[in-house]
Formats: structure tokens, C-alpha cells, sequence
């Protein structure tokens, strides 16, 4: 069962060595059980709209995904037309009255996806770190889940950053804003077993990346990889981090595991491949050794890029692509 701590408040401590050891998961004040299910997500409106065309059957399979808990992304300085932190207040309270737990996942730092889904994320250091602030802002002290820069850490290690140091401080300044709020509970994104194969290495960038002020990792966002290799990976990443550190596996899509190759239709396999399926149901007691929940952190639904003719844009809604997720899956 999850339980939630205060962090660390304020500017990180600069005279930290880049390598210190993580401290002991945070221990906090219990959270809510439940993981807060948006009445007003892309699924449940396309759901009425197919109900209401005629289309009983596909808009029966997309309660599938609009009866889950799911995470909201944020991308930029206004969510929908909505400055950040009137959104994130807005999705926060919404949760509170329904007595649950949100999740969020910032995604805003410069040079995000190091070109994988076009350009993005904030267009200076100063401008992510005064989102950041906004975005805690918007939290306002209440019980949150924050997944941090999907993507971020593993995208170090392998070298496509240009000003890598630079990553480093906004995600550990990052870890501690929303650490201040008292009441986030934060996980840096590592990736997946498929991408960074060494997890001394990964562990060496999330003690940089600013984990000691974190809860732990997230294993998974937006990918297939098996529930079962991820745990086994997470372990392997746990220890190298000292032995103690807990972690959260995205399992909105990987039902079927990942897509057997690199590419599909001369696109990369991870964009919005055909035959996946919904994964396990989000759940804060997974029964798993050092693993905190199961979450569905990527909207299933959601493209992954215009990769191939005729897909959408990143991020853009596809419900015949959600559809075919809910038909695969029990």
C-alpha cells in the first residue's frame, strides 16, 4: 500500500556530491487507496460518442480504458489553453473530492526526446525552472503521485544530450521543488529493460538526476516490456542503488510485450505498434518485493508519434489505435 512523505523543500543542496548514495524511502502520511479515474478523459467522451452513433459493441470495449485510473501529462506551459498550475489545480481537486489519488508526469524539460517525437519541452533552463514552480505551485500541498521527465535520465546515458550537466541540475532542482511541496510522491523515470543495459551506470545518473529526494524510479512509461521483466530489471537498477529503492512499472500497454523487432512498416517499433494489448489494471498493492504500484502513466489511446503515413501527431488521441488495444486485452 502506498504511503506518502515530505521531501526535502527549497534549491538543492549544491555541495552534494553527484554520486551520493540515495537516502531510505521516503515514509509518509498514508494516501488515498484508490488512483483517480478522470470522468472526463478521451476515452469515456469517445465512449458516449460511439454509444450514441449506434456503435454499442466499440463503445462497451473503451470501458476498458475510461473505468482505469490514468495519469495526466504535462507537456508545456499551458495544458489545454490552461496555465499549468490552474490545470494542475484543477485535476488535483478534482481528485481530492473524489477522494483519490492523481498521478502527473512533468514533461517539459529542454531538449525532451532528444528528437524522437520532434522538438519540444521548455525553451530554456530558466523557463523549466519556473514551470516546475508553477507546477508545485498547483499541487498545493495535496497527496500526488509525479512521475519526472520520462525519458530524461536514460537519454543522458546514452548520449544524445548536449549539455548533459545542465540535465542533471534541472532534474535534481526538479526532485526537490516538488519534494517541497510536502506532499508529492516522486519517481525519475529509468527507462526500460530493453534500452540501458547497464544498470550501474543508469543508477550512477539517478543519484545526479537527484533520486536521494525521490521516492524511487518508474520502469516503462509508454513502452510494452513485460510486467515480469521490468520487475526483474528493477531489482537489478534497485541494488545498484543500495538495495532499498522501490519503483512503479507502466503497464497500460504492454499486454502482449513489446513488438518482435525493430521496426515496423519501416518505423521504430516503439511507435504505436500493431497487436499490442492493455496491460495489467493499476493497483497500489501489486503484491511484488520492492515494487510500489502498477500505474497506466501513457493514456492508452495516446499516438506515440506521426511515424508512419496517416498516424497522428505525438500525444493526439487515436481511437481506432485505443480500440484496438481494448479488443486485445480480457
Amino acid at each position: 500500500m502506498l504511503a506518502l512523505t515530505a521531501g526535502c523543500g527549497g534549491e538543492p543542496e549544491q555541495d552534494r556530491a553527484p554520486d551520493a548514495q540515495p537516502t531510505r524511502p521516503q515514509a509518509v502520511p498514508s494516501l488515498p487507496p484508490v488512483f483517480y479515474v478522470d470522468p472526463y478523459s478521451p476515452a469515456s467522451e469517445q465512449s458516449r460518442v460511439w454509444a450514441e452513433a449506434g456503435r454499442q459493441d466499440d463503445a462497451a470495449e473503451l470501458l476498458k480504458i475510461s473505468q482505469r485510473p490514468t495519469a495526466r501529462w504535462l507537456t508545456g506551459e499551458r495544458i489545454e489553453a490552461v496555465p499549468v498550475r490552474d490545470a494542475v489545480d484543477t485535476f488535483v481537486g478534482q481528485a481530492a473530492i473524489a477522494g483519490q489519488l492523481p498521478v502527473l508526469v512533468v514533461h517539459y524539460l529542454p531538449e525532451r526526446d532528444c528528437g524522437r517525437s520532434g522538438s519540444g519541452g521548455a525553451p530554456s533552463a530558466e523557463a523549466y525552472r519556473s514551470w516546475i514552480r508553477e507546477v508545485a505551485a498547483g499541487i498545493a500541498g495535496r497527496p500526488v503521485i509525479v512521475i519526472v521527465e520520462p525519458n530524461a535520465v536514460p537519454d543522458a546515458v546514452a548520449g544524445c544530450v548536449r549539455d548533459v550537466e545542465q540535465r542533471y541540475t534541472l532534474l535534481r532542482d526538479a526532485v526537490a521543488v516538488l519534494a517541497g511541496t510536502g506532499s508529492a510522491r516522486i519517481y525519475l523515470d529509468a527507462g526500460h529493460p530493453h534500452w540501458i543495459k547497464d544498470v550501474g551506470a543508469l543508477a550512477a545518473a539517478l543519484k545526479r538526476a537527484g533520486i536521494a529526494d525521490a521516492r524511487g524510479f518508474a520502469l516503462n512509461v509508454a513502452n510494452f516490456v513485460r510486467t515480469a521483466d521490468n520487475v526483474s530489471y528493477g531489482h537489478r537498477l534497485s541494488d545498484a542503488l543500495g538495495g532499498t529503492v522501490p519503483f512503479v512499472i507502466d503497464t497500460s500497454r504492454n499486454g502482449n510485450g513489446p513488438y518482435p523487432g525493430d521496426t515496423v512498416d519501416g518505423a521504430p517499433s516503439w511507435c504505436n505498434p500493431p497487436g499490442r494489448a492493455l496491460g495489467e489494471p493499476p493497483t497500489d498493492n501489486p503484491g511484488l518485493p520492492r515494487v510500489d504500484a502498477l500505474l497506466w502513466i501513457k493514456y492508452p489511446g495516446e499516438s506515440d508519434g506521426s511515424c508512419r503515413p496517416g498516424e497522428p501527431e505525438v500525444g493526439a488521441w487515436w481511437p481506432e489505435y485505443a480500440l484496438d488495444l481494448a479488443r486485445r486485452s480480457s
